[in-house]
């Protein structure tokens, strides 16, 4: 990364004139990225192996964006936060088939702040 890079990253300026949308939209697809990757949904390794769980990983990252999809909706309206909700209940249910012992509904990750998932 450019020095210029790195100071148009962290100018308070520059971070003043981005739509609060745009944060929270940006923040849940790192979410939404990371939990993926957790749940071996990432792409094979270089010899075609598949890619780890660590599923104890994923449900703190699902859980942390059920927070804060929950919590941002109401705030950025429906037009965004659907295909947020989308993205997150995607998750909870590729959770629950990578789980070997199924979360009782609505135990799942996130579930208590979206209501069980089916």
């Amino acid at each position: 990364m450019s020095e210029t890079d790195s100071t148009t990253l962290t100018s308070p300026r520059d971070l003043a004139e981005v739509p609060a949308v745009e944060v929270i939209a940006t923040l849940a697809v790192h979410l939404m990225t990371a939990a993926a990757v957790q749940l071996g949904l990432g792409e094979p390794d270089a010899d075609g192996g598949t890619p780890a769980q660590d599923l104890d990983e994923a449900r703190k990252l699902i859980t942390a964006l059920a927070g804060l999809v929950t919590a941002a909706a109401p705030e950025i309206g429906s037009q965004h936060a659907l295909p947020l909700r989308d993205g997150l209940r995607t998750l909870q249910l590729a959770f629950r088939e990578a789980s070997t012992v199924p979360d009782a509904p609505g135990t799942g990750p996130g579930e208590k702040l979206t209501g069980a998932v089916r």
